[in-house]
């Protein structure tokens, strides 16, 4: 017969609520008394009831990540780190996509929460910032944790500094001899367009370049979306000598497009992206791009929602360090 929580109980002389607490990593619990318990629950190879647990605590032990990207890369970094984060807790992990241009997305999302009822959320952009999503959950008293999210509503979660790591990177492609550079956005509804747009703006003035509005041309954060506006960029009178896509993705895309042409990268263009995806990494010429942790970022997202559903600590927003990669993808201007 499998050990049962009574038999843990007995053997290491407590209670059973002080073993469902171990089990549960409650903090108020003597770490004696937890090396006991995990000693004598290991020896009678004890495992617990997913069931039971869940009855007892009057929760499910699960979070739900909510996500609706087009980038698969970003969405399987941020699946990572919000399942270490959950892992670490004992908790469960479910995933929802959820298509952010369907008219009936909002009661879906109501619909799976009053099924699963999941303990909390975790929410990617661009859900982050959608109003009528926001206002179902705070009326519910979910709570959730959010990643990049561009709204003031937003209580804890994790994000990145993207407008002054644009900038940071325009710096170093005028550095480079490039004057004409031109951008592909991400798509609008995500938050992330607006601040990677602020950030090429900043760079521009910084170096006291004029802006060029034929130089920017609508995304997606799609690989499709690169070919087509590097075809539009590349098709102009006067084409840039650089190209900022808003993410790795759509920046493929833009090589991808320029190679067909028989164009030189970098000697004849170059491209730079936003997220270090490890596709980033594996095309050729290698991508310069701006690396964002993204499953560090849902991890510690997770864990603040997760700290907040067991110990009801407030969380934050914690600022996540972003990082220059330089690679073989950029290079001097031409001439």
């Amino acid at each position: 017969m499998p050990a049962r929580i009574e038999d843990v109980a007995a053997a290491a002389g407590v209670s059973m609520k002080t073993v469902s607490r171990v089990f549960n990593r409650e903090p108020n619990v003597r770490e004696r008394t937890r090396q006991i318990v995990l000693q004598v629950a290991e020896e009678l190879n004890y495992r617990p009831n997913p069931s039971a647990r869940s009855l007892a605590g009057n929760r499910s032990y699960q979070v739900c990540l909510m996500y609706d990207n087009p980038s698969s890369n970003y969405v399987m970094e941020i699946i990572g780190g919000v399942l270490d984060a959950c892992e670490g807790h004992r908790y469960g992990m479910m995933l929802r996509p959820l298509d952010y241009t369907s008219e009936d997305h909002v009661e879906s999302a109501r619909e799976m929460l009053a099924q699963y009822r999941p303990d909390g959320l975790v929410l990617t952009p661009p859900l982050t910032d959608d109003e009528r999503l926001l206002e179902v959950l705070r009326d519910s008293g979910i709570p959730y944790a959010s990643v990049s999210a561009q709204s003031h509503h937003a209580s804890m979660g994790a994000t990145l500094d993207e407008r002054c790591a644009v900038a940071e990177m325009m710096a170093h492609v005028i550095a480079l001899g490039h004057r004409r550079i031109a951008h592909i956005t991400g798509h609008p509804a995500h938050g992330a367009r607006a601040w990677r747009l602020d950030g090429y703006l900043d760079g521009l003035k910084q170096a006291g370049i004029e802006f060029d509005s034929t130089l920017v041309v609508e995304g997606e954060f799609s690989f499709e979306s690169g070919v087509a506006g590097a075809r539009q960029l590349l098709d102009g009178p006067s084409p840039p000598t650089a190209i900022f896509a808003a993410n790795d993705d759509t920046a493929c895309g833009v090589i991808c497009e320029a190679l067909e042409r028989g164009l030189a990268i970098p000697g004849d263009l170059s491209v730079f992206g936003f997220d270090d995806t490890p596709m980033s990494r594996h095309v050729w010429p290698s991508l310069t791009t701006i690396r964002q942790p993204s499953r560090e970022m849902g991890k510690v997202a997770a864990e603040q929602l997760l700290r907040f559903i067991r110990e009801k600590v407030p969380g934050g927003i914690v600022r996540i360090p972003y990082e220059l990669k330089l690679r073989r993808s950029t290079g001097r201007a031409p001439g």
